[in-house]
């Protein structure tokens, strides 16, 4: 079978590409790449020193409602931090910035805390937990 070997990018609609460009830096550190404006939308691919890349569209015919996870879709995007000391730094900076967010939590498979962005879309920030001496 041929491979896929990792994620290109992924792209989200949003209401207001300036307003979605301007939170994923200020808040995740992304950086504006490039940008190709049309009759029909404006699009904007942005990077992140991970090596993520998120692409933004604005529709110029959007409807402005936000995101609904109940709809077929993205439900959302988790991005990966390195530990829970890690996680529990964001939690800080979310705290800092006075961004709605959830508590840590913690599970089986690792620690999570969520938040959403100018558009409805829940971003998780993600540690997994840390495999045990006896595991493989």
């Amino acid at each position: 079978m041929p491979q896929v070997t990792g994620i290109a990018h992924i792209t989200l609609s949003v209401r207001d590409r300036d307003e979605s460009i301007e939170f994923y830096r200020s808040v995740l550190g992304f950086k504006e790449h490039k940008s190709r404006d049309g009759k029909r939308m404006l699009q904007t691919e942005c990077r992140h020193p991970s090596g993520v890349v998120l692409c933004f569209t604005q529709h110029r015919d959007c409807f402005k409602a936000l995101f609904d996870h109940r709809r077929a879709g993205v439900d959302h995007v988790a991005f990966q931090v390195g530990s829970v000391a890690e996680l529990e730094a964001w939690e800080d900076r979310l705290l800092d910035l006075d961004i709605d967010h959830s508590p840590v939590v913690h599970s089986d498979g690792g620690s999570m805390l969520s938040f959403h962005d100018p558009d409805g879309f829940q971003i998780e920030l993600f540690a997994p937990a840390e495999l045990g001496d006896d595991e493989d």
